[in-house]
């Protein structure tokens, strides 16, 4: 078996299991060792029935007082069963899983595992895994791999099938040179890759873990730096001369710039007028107001006769940045033409809208990915602007300047038809100009400390926005535990009653034995019963149809929703300066950087903000959330987060998931950043072209890497 095998070579596996396997891009061999479980259950040893009290995970042993029966609730057919031991008695329940009624036999000795629900009804085991004893035993102490799941698949598949295909590969080569192994203690690859699937402890699991996060960024540290280079010999294809009109434009602003927004604006234009390619980074915190500085850049391309691009994370944010354009350019008289183009448009309105831009009807298009669709060419492309949710790569930038150039060509030809060939030197600048790439600037409003942004984004000159709009009162924050839950309802109503609007987040969608968070959809009904009637509820979750979100964030816009119960896809969203509350369930599972971003949904009209945190089980870490009241400086927050954390729980949720690395997390994982990053720089002085004998294997490894991961490098 070899790693770009499809997954049918793999034992058991056939053409629809791989199917499903395909909907979480899981396609070969290589794919499949790579995704790793998203957490570990420990199996521990059983607990009498009569020491249980708290809901939660458990596992209990005992022998089936009865058969099981079945009863109907509705759609749901729920099997029942009770467990003894010599202690005391135990009602266990099972939805949809009819079979169990003729596998379950009374008097049988059965390990069952599962979550504890404890109510005023009494105590039930909810939905257990079933061992025999003799099965068991052996298990207790070890890990066992849970891993996220495509609908079709179980984590117990995936685990035969990893083991499988581990079976079939044998030991698969080395990439990393061995001194670096050695300097940085870092174990041999094979052991890492199959410790992390099935770890005997928790020691040899975090020195695997250790070893894979420091190959994810080792290997994009690698490559960002090759790119950087690429980068620095781009000439500036794109050269403009700054014009009057965006001057004025600015001046009838009813704002004024921050020093910081001035200082930012004046870095992008002296890239646009200079001789090399710009590659930038605007790092900025939530609400720092990057988005004009945004706008006066497109500006300066379009009034020099150039196209430029905004591509924003959602369908919603992406109209609002369109209706805000075309606002300011009316009340100022700028007859710039702004093109909107999502993928939730008519086919003929998409039709009607590539036509304006590959004409040049359109200066300043704005929307999601469907702007680099390939039914879209621009006529003259000079400048793309993203964020970090889009991992606005190399190949994306090329298929843009190729949509730039296509249009180029085709002015070109037509000129030629109309005026006659022209000479060859009108020729080599027009052909000069086709060939140019578009300017590049990326958004971020990620808060890392200067040191990580500097590693992480080795390509791209940094510009800060530091400063907050003048006339933005900062946030009133607040941790509080559970038990002042009602509190936080009440003060919501109050809110509500004044005419402002509320989030509530959550850290799930739906309720999961593997942890205790409050979850959107339970948390939504519970929501409506504390409430007032008179207020609209509505939830928004990841998992939802695109159009769905959209549907749900148009409507909170609208104030149509009061209080919108959410996950953290809110973290980049929509405008809504009327919200001016926002309540985090279980803020302890978050960290501190993403606690942050979310509270930036907030704080952004007229009215006070308040957030509040809700400490849900862990008083341990209320320190580490009060840093949130001290402070509403991202950059503070981060390094403050980066300095408590230490080497990080590896079995929590992962803190940021920013760079879509999939293990490595930058905030956790800051120590073997840093380690990765040293170990790159040496290995390039040493060997820049990896020609010598002990980089041959990782120069192979680093040529697939830029292939496959050129959508999430450059930026």
């Amino acid at each position: 078996m070899r790693l770009t095998d499809d997954l049918t070579k793999i034992k058991g596996i056939g053409e629809k299991t791989a199917q499903v396997f395909s909907r979480v891009e899981i396609d070969t061999v290589e794919d499949l060792i790579h995704y790793y479980p998203r957490a570990y259950e420990e199996c521990a040893a059983p607990v009498s029935i009569a020491s249980l009290q708290d809901s939660g995970p458990v596992v209990v042993c005992g022998a089936l007082a009865a058969d099981a029966r079945v009863r109907r609730a509705g759609k749901l057919k729920i099997v029942d069963a009770v467990i003894r031991d010599e202690t005391g008695s135990l009602k266990v329940t099972w939805f949809n899983m009819m079979y169990l009624k003729d596998v379950l036999r009374a008097g049988r000795r059965y390990v069952m595992k599962g979550k504890l629900s404890v109510s005023r009804f009494g105590m039930v085991l909810e939905q257990p895994v079933i061992y025999s004893l003799e099965n068991y035993v052996p298990l207790i102490g070890k890990l066992k791999p849970v891993y996220s799941l495509p609908a079709g698949l179980t984590s117990k598949g995936i685990e035969k099938a990893v083991k499988e295909a581990f079976a079939g590969l044998g030991m698969l080569k080395e990439f990393l040179p061995s001194s670096i192994r050695r300097e940085y203690r870092l174990a041999e690859y094979n052991y890492a890759l199959r410790t992390i699937h099935f770890p005997p402890d928790k020691t040899e699991l975090t020195f695997a873990r250790h070893r894979l996060v420091f190959d994810e960024f080792f290997l994009f540290i690698l490559a960002v730096r090759y790119l950087r280079d690429v980068n620095e010999v781009q000439e500036n294809g794109c050269r403009i001369e700054p014009s009057p009109l965006v001057d004025r434009f600015e001046k009838s602003l009813p704002f004024a710039l921050t020093g910081a927004q001035k200082r930012c604006y004046q870095e992008i234009l002296a890239d646009l007028t200079g001789p090399k390619l710009m590659n930038r980074l605007v790092q900025g915190d939530v609400g720092s107001g990057k988005t004009i500085v945004a706008l006066l850049s497109l500006m300066q391309m379009a009034c020099a006769g150039y196209q430029g691009a905004l591509m924003a994370p959602t369908e919603v944010l992406a109209r609002q940045h369109y209706e805000n354009f075309t606002r300011l350019f009316a009340q100022a008289g700028v007859e710039l033409r702004v093109e909107l183009l999502t993928g939730s448009m008519t086919a003929k309105e998409k039709r009607e809208a590539y036509a304006r831009i590959a004409n040049h009807e359109a200066d300043i298009v704005v929307g999601t990915h469907a702007i680099i669709q390939d039914k879209v060419h621009f006529a003259r492309l000079g400048l793309v602007i993203t964020d970090e949710q889009h991992r606005f790569g190399v190949r994306q930038r090329e298929i843009l300047a190729q949509k730039g150039q296509e249009g180029s060509r085709e002015s070109g030809q037509e000129n030629e038809r109309e005026n006659g060939p022209g000479n060859d030197q009108e020729k080599d600048q027009a052909g000069a100009k086709a060939e140019s790439l578009p300017h590049v600037l990326v958004m971020s409003a990620t808060p890392i400390p200067r040191t990580l942004a500097i590693i992480l984004y080795g390509d791209l000159d940094i510009s800060v926005i530091d400063e907050k709009p003048v006339g933005r009162l900062p946030i009133k924050n607040c941790v509080i535990g559970a038990s002042r839950r009602k509190k936080a309802y009440e003060f919501i109503t109050g809110q509500v009653k004044e005419g402002r609007q509320a989030y509530v987040i959550c850290p799930m969608v739906e309720d999961s034995s593997a942890m205790e968070g409050e979850n959107v959809q339970d948390y939504a009904k519970k929501l409506a019963e504390e409430l007032p009637p008179s207020i609209v509820i509505g939830t928004l979750h990841g998992r939802m149809k695109p159009s769905e979100k959209n549907h749900i964030m148009e409507e909170f816009a609208a104030g149509r929703i009061q209080v919108l119960v959410s996950t953290t896809v809110v973290e980049v969203g929509v405008d809504v300066p009327n919200a001016t509350v926002m309540v985090v369930e279980n803020a302890e599972r978050f960290g501190l950087a993403q606690l942050h971003q979310l509270r930036g949904r907030i704080g952004r009209g007229q009215h006070q903000s308040y957030c509040i945190f809700i400490n849900g089980s862990d008083a341990s870490k209320i320190k580490r959330l009060e840093i949130l009241t001290r402070t509403n400086d991202g950059f503070e927050i981060a390094s403050e987060d980066l300095k408590l954390r230490g080497p990080g729980d590896i079995f929590g949720l992962r803190q940021s998931g920013l760079m879509d690395f999939a293990l490595g997390d930058i905030y956790t994982d800051a120590g073997i950043l840093k380690e990765a990053s040293e170990a790159a720089r040496q290995v390039l002085e040493e060997d820049y072209g990896l020609s010598r004998e002990e980089n041959l294997e990782l120069k192979k490894r680093l040529d697939g890497y830029l292939t496959k991961k050129a959508e999430m490098l450059s930026l």
